[in-house]
């Protein structure tokens, strides 16, 4: 692909000095403006043959036509001028013929690149083979400019003729080596049947239509830097043969320093910063390029501007335009890339020169006009760019989650489409208990009148649930009549029925709660007591005239008094609501009852009270996964201003670990600025596993309240920590990898098999601990980015199809920018390997570290079970090169450490 892009560029500049040269000598200046348009003319005609073909012929006939031709027009130009025969018409011709050369030929060859390339391949190697553009630019320019005195111009034809005819071995040798090697298989993956004029299928793509604008106004820029480069050129020299020494030689000059640019500049800024960025620096550099003209109106001015043209187009820019195509289906690509390159190009080359004809020749305007005019379109421009990267992450992102799973299977038959009040009404008539039920809690939260009827004859169904559901969504709705078969509802004698009947009769007691007091706090039912002393506790909360009118106190006291008499979690509800310390006793004794529904009643009572004391014992609950619910809301109701408790207790420790690595979905229920500020303070939690369900925290967060701000430097700072880890631990599992396949290859005698299993484990653990790393990183992200976005290329990684693995990559790679992507995509790409097989093993980039410099890593990360891990295989292995690693942890603070550490010496000593 070097050689061949060599060749044809250097045919290009050879003869696009020499026949621009012949045109300026003959024609002069002022006739570039007729003969833009003229090309425009020819390439619109033209493209429709073209089209035509494309669809009728392989991509390898067409390119071989095309060179075939060119090589024929090139032999009978050197004939004509050695004969002396060229007219005007005839420098027309050839100018026209050498614009389409110019842009036909690098289209085939980059579309050539797409069809043998992938996305990850283009961007690793197109800088290297854009160097080879720009070699051979240079290389044509060179000689151009030393032989064209010495030799005369038809000579020089002659030579691009011989070199164009060296294209056709090599483009042999590239179907034969590259694209002959692709299965059927892999060409379905990269081509999609597309059907209709390429002009329609630009139109239909955002994508496609905004690279055509894009194309269209830059080359309407290069063109009037061009004439003005030619303009100014034409009026310096007068002998043709001079004039093309000179155009080589600036043509040369361009392209060695874009090469110096290719070479060293190109792949870090596109590679690192992305195509967005990588396209304005084109239209900047003419931009500042313009303005100093304005300042200097000089050729050396002119020459700074085409030299900004040329040679940010044939690297950075080359390179970032040639990227723009590849998230395309080839056939795409195949039947509009060359439409884009060729017939726009030339349209826009043909309103360059409408555009100098009622400038120049029209309104008589000079080099100053041009110039204003320059850096109106270059802001045109830079505003397309910015339009087109967008349009380029979606459709990455669009071709990630065409491989992504979907959680959706449509239905092949089509639902009779019903209203949702519609629906819900029949889930209300003729729906499941478990069905009803979920209705009525979502009909908690929409609170809809509508649906009063509906709710009224539930009170009449059998389950007491349904029925406790029905009476707390008629609470909400809060109709003005009141229902008459309360009696009825009481007798049922179930405590949450009750509850929510009580909850109802007190929403339209209004003013005359006491009522309500008077009949049912000496009523025969004892629940229905206990539950009326609840609703008091409730009620009476910043009432003491309430409290002290019905004696709250001493009928807590009395209840509690008799022993005869159960205790019922209503009760305990009661003491946390009534603010008398005197009862918490009660509560705190129920917190550790075997009764999960008084163990149930006294956290919600502890919630209620929001006494500090309880806060502690609470804490511990939360690693009882059955009470974790209700503990997470008793800690919830004590409002906000348990934030900066909850992170003391993790950062001192003084709950246990488990129970800390819970407190962040804790924080997280608060949902608010608070609660991220608090969980920013936990991110350098020395345990791994609390840092991820902060990480875990904050993602729900972010994906609840969207609107809530993050310190992305923190963010991005915590993610280079993140992926110093994740590389360390990484590069330890290699370490192990390794270490563990030279044993598979030895004896069995030789490695005892509790080292083995030792090794194994520790495998497994770190294999989790990568797994958990980059799950922690893949959350930090969708802080910074759209979250579902990441989240789907998460998906992809871990996805065991390889398409959707190098779509999350090929994606990721366009997300990020900057040192972000630079320290991430290696890791990322690592994360994707297996490294089962001897050779996956002999692929590893980065520098192994020796067994003992792995355990060295090992230990210091703060990770209690892989340090445990590590002190065990160390023990199995009992070889006396650990003993002094061993050492430092023999008096560790934490006592598993300490224990594993010295029981490891002693198997040491005694081998």
């Amino acid at each position: 692909m070097f050689c061949y892009i060599f060749l044809i560029i250097s045919v290009l500049l050879i003869i696009k000095p020499t026949i621009n040269a012949l045109f300026l000598s003959e024609l002069g200046a002022e006739k570039l403006s007729v003969a833009y348009v003229l090309v425009a003319f020819t390439a619109v005609l033209s493209s429709f043959f073209y089209t035509r073909v494309l669809a009728k012929f392989e991509l390898n006939h067409i390119i071989r036509t095309t060179l075939l031709s060119s090589i024929v027009v090139l032999v009978a130009l050197a004939v004509l001028l050695r004969l002396g025969l060229i007219n005007p018409y005839l420098l027309f011709f050839f100018y026209i013929w050498s614009a389409i050369y110019a842009v036909l030929s690098a289209s085939q060859f980059w579309v050539l690149a797409n069809l043998v390339y992938n996305v990850r391949d283009a961007k690793r190697l197109f800088g290297f083979i854009g160097s080879g553009a720009i070699l051979g630019g240079i290389f044509g320019g060179y000689i151009t400019s030393i032989l064209a005195p010495f030799v005369g111009n038809d000579a020089m034809i002659f030579i691009a003729a011989i070199m164009l005819m060296g294209c056709f071995p090599v483009l042999r040798v590239i179907w034969k080596l590259r694209v002959n090697k692709l299965d059927d298989f892999k060409k379905k993956k990269r081509i999609s049947i597309t059907d209709g004029h390429p002009y329609k299928l630009i139109k239909k793509s955002r994508h496609l239509t905004y690279m055509a604008l894009t194309v269209a106004v830059g080359v309407l820029v290069a063109k009037l830097v061009d004439y003005q480069f030619s303009d100014f050129s034409a009026k310096s020299f007068d002998d043709p043969e001079e004039l093309t020494s000179f155009l080589a030689f600036w043509f040369s000059t361009f392209n060695l320093l874009s090469l110096g640019i290719q070479l060293f500049v190109t792949h870090r800024v596109v590679g690192i910063w992305g195509v967005g960025f990588s396209l304005l620096l084109l239209p900047l550099g003419i931009l500042f390029g313009s303005i100093f003209f304005l300042i200097l109106p000089e050729l050396s001015a002119i020459v700074v501007i085409k030299a900004m043209d040329s040679i940010l187009k044939q690297s950075i820019n080359k390179s970032a335009s040639e990227l723009l195509v590849l998230p395309l289906p080839f056939e795409l690509k195949n039947r509009t890339k060359s439409f884009i390159d060729v017939v726009v190009d030339s349209i826009a080359t043909g309103v360059a020169g409408l555009l100098l004809i009622f400038f120049v020749s029209a309104l008589d305007l000079g080099t100053t006009s041009i110039t204003l005019l320059i850096i109106v379109l270059v802001m045109i421009w830079i505003f397309f760019i910015g339009i087109l990267r967008q349009e380029y992450y979606t459709t990455f992102k669009k071709n990630l989650e065409n491989v992504s799973p979907s959680s959706i299977n449509p239905s092949n038959t089509k639902a009779k489409p019903i209203s949702a009040v519609e629906g819900m009404k029949n889930v209300f008539y003729s729906g499941t208990d478990e069905q009803i039920l979920f209705m009525l809690n979502k009909l908690m939260e929409i609170n809809d009148r509508r649906f009063t009827d509906d709710v009224l004859r539930l009170l009449d169904h059998p389950s007491l649930k349904i029925k406790a559901a029905a009476m707390r969504n008629l609470y909400f709705l809060n109709s003005s009549s009141m229902i008459t078969n309360i009696n009825e509802l009481l007798q049922h004698n179930d405590e949450e029925l009750t509850l929510a009947t009580f909850e109802y009769l007190l929403l339209h007691a209004e003013q005359n709660e006491e009522y309500i007091f008077d009949e049912f706090l000496e009523a025969d039912s004892q629940l229905i007591k206990d539950t009326a002393l609840y609703c008091l506790a409730l009620e009476s909360t910043g009432n003491q005239t309430l409290k002290t009118k019905y004696d709250l106190p001493g009928r807590l006291e009395r209840r509690l008094s008799q022993n005869d008499i159960a205790i019922n979690p209503l009760v305990l509800k009661a003491i946390g609501a009534s603010g008398y310390p005197q009862f918490y006793p009660t509560i705190t004794e129920h917190l550790d009852s075997v009764d999960n529904h008084l163990r149930e009643a006294a956290i919600r009572a502890a919630g209620l009270s929001m006494r500090p004391l309880f806060i502690n014992k609470l804490l511990q609950l939360l690693t009882h996964k059955n009470m974790r619910p209700f503990a997470i809301e008793a800690l919830h109701n004590y409002g906000p201003g348990i934030l900066p408790i909850l992170v003391s207790n993790v950062k001192n420790r003084t709950v246990s670990l488990d129970a800390c690595k819970l407190v962040p979905s804790v924080i997280k229920t608060f949902m608010s600025k608070d609660a991220v500020h608090s969980l920013f303070q936990l991110f350098d939690d020395v345990d791994l596993s609390v840092r991820l369900a902060v990480v875990r925290s904050l993602s729900d967060i972010r994906k609840e309240r969207p609107t809530l701000r993050f310190n992305r430097f923190k963010i991005v700072a915590k993610i280079f920590e993140e992926c110093t880890l994740y590389h360390q631990t990484l590069s330890a599992m290699h370490t192990q990898i390794i270490i563990s396949y030279r044993n598979r290859k030895k004896s069995g005698g030789q490695i005892n098999v509790e080292e083995r299993n030792a090794r194994a484990s520790l495998l497994e653990l770190l294999e989790r601990r990568l797994d958990a790393g980059l799950e922690r990183i893949f959350k930090l992200l969708g802080l910074k980015y759209v979250q579902e976005d990441v989240h789907n290329a998460y998906l992809g990684l871990l996805s065991p199809k390889e398409e959707s693995r190098i779509k999350a990559i090929e994606f990721l790679d366009n997300l990020l920018t900057g040192n972000l992507k630079q320290k991430l995509l290696p890791i990322i790409e690592e994360a994707t390997m297996d490294f089962s097989s001897e050779e996956a093993i002999q692929k590893i980039k980065h520098a192994i570290p020796s067994e003992i410099e792995c355990f060295e890593q090992l230990l210091q990360v703060p990770d209690i079970k892989l340090k445990l891990a590590v002190i065990y295989l160390i023990a199995k292995q009992r070889d006396k090169r650990f003993k002094e690693l061993l050492e430092r942890y023999v008096t560790d603070d934490n006592p598993k450490i300490k224990d594993f550490a010295q029981n490891a010496l002693k198997e040491i000593n005694l081998s």
